[in-house]
């Protein structure tokens, strides 16, 4: 099969010659018919993350088709349009069985290889998902607009480890692909006062294109905010998201580009603030399904290209290089 292959760092390759997924009995063959550059492929192109440790096939924002059908699976059939979770969870752990699928024990996610596992994604024709995993799509949801399901699933998941009031200030600092899917999320909960943070003029105005009712140039963030939705991860905006708040507010980390940052400890002590973390999803795919088909997240403005997957070493290199004006690009394989 035709895939898209990181065999060093900073170096794609489109093969044609990958072998097929041989299915085991819980899973299903999935033919990819669209799957989204995430911001982490990009980190894990270059090696920085070291969370995509080559010989590897990246990708999990991604829709298609059932091909195959493993002998254990019962409620899927060949040519089911489904999406699927990145995270691969045991379905067996204590977590698991919590519904805490995020937190599993045994967690793999596709597309990324470390030290202790390696599992190709769906930047290829085809791609192996166990079926606890998937989901079936409504015929009128264009598979593209699937493809950021993934993404859509994390803003929502963060948004309910915190869901704020209707009348509370919230700041979203970030304006990238998740940050504005939460902005979008925030919206649909009924927030009325979204404030959105970035040093891009650019994605500033998507911002308000999508729901903030006012943004900031990022440099200046300390608005006395109810909760504020960290979506970057460096150093320097996890500590303006802490300032950001009022006393007792409450700071949600999405963004985990940066492995340790400082936190003002006396700050968050003696002001009794709430730090959250938010890990990938848990079980929010249906609901984010749902967003979409009803047209309550509109994801067509997030969505700067579609290519094809010969397309993908150029794409990644543009995203790399950080060119003005890109959010989503979704390859076709």
């Amino acid at each position: 099969m035709k895939a898209l292959l990181l065999s060093q760092y900073n170096k794609l390759d489109v093969i044609t010659d990958m072998p097929v997924p041989v299915i085991a009995a819980d899973e299903v063959l999935v033919r990819v018919r669209a799957c989204g550059i995430c911001g982490s492929d990009i980190h894990g192109f270059d090696g920085s993350t070291g969370r995509r440790i080559p010989p590897l096939v990246m990708g999990h924002e991604a829709s298609g088709e059932i091909t195959q059908i493993g002998a254990e699976v019962g409620e899927f059939r060949a040519g089911d349009r489904v999406t699927f979770d990145s995270t691969v969870s045991c379905g067996k752990c204590d977590y698991c069985r919590r519904g805490q699928i995020n937190l599993c024990d045994n967690r793999m996610v596709l597309g990324v290889s470390t030290g202790e596992y390696r599992r190709h994604g769906a930047f290829a024709e085809y791609v192996a998902v166990p079926a606890r995993i998937l989901y079936q799509l409504p015929p009128s949801l264009p598979f593209e607009h699937a493809a950021l399901i993934e993404a859509l699933s994390v803003a929502v998941h963060a948004v309910e480890r915190k869901v704020p009031s209707p009348s509370d200030t919230v700041l979203v600092l970030g304006c990238g692909m998740i940050g504005l899917l939460v902005i979008q999320v925030l919206r649909e909960k009924g927030c009325r006062h979204i404030v959105a943070a970035d040093l891009d003029a650019s994605r500033r105005a998507l911002a308000e294109k999508v729901g903030a009712t006012r943004t900031l140039d990022g440099k200046d963030t300390a608005i006395g905010a109810d909760v504020a939705f960290e979506v970057v991860g460096r150093a320097d905006t996890v500590l303006a998201s802490v300032r950001s708040v009022r006393k007792g507010g409450t700071v949600v980390l999405i963004g985990n580009l940066t492995p340790r940052v400082e936190i003002p400890l006396q700050e968050v002590v003696s002001r009794e603030l709430s730090l959250l973390g938010s890990c990938a999803s848990s079980g929010e795919y249906p609901r984010c399904i749902d967003l979409l088909a009803r047209g309550a997240v509109d994801v067509t403005p997030l969505i700067s290209a579609t290519a094809p997957l010969e397309d993908g070493p150029a794409w990644f290199q543009r995203l790399h290089r950080g060119e003005a004006g890109l959010m989503k690009v979704i390859l076709l394989p």
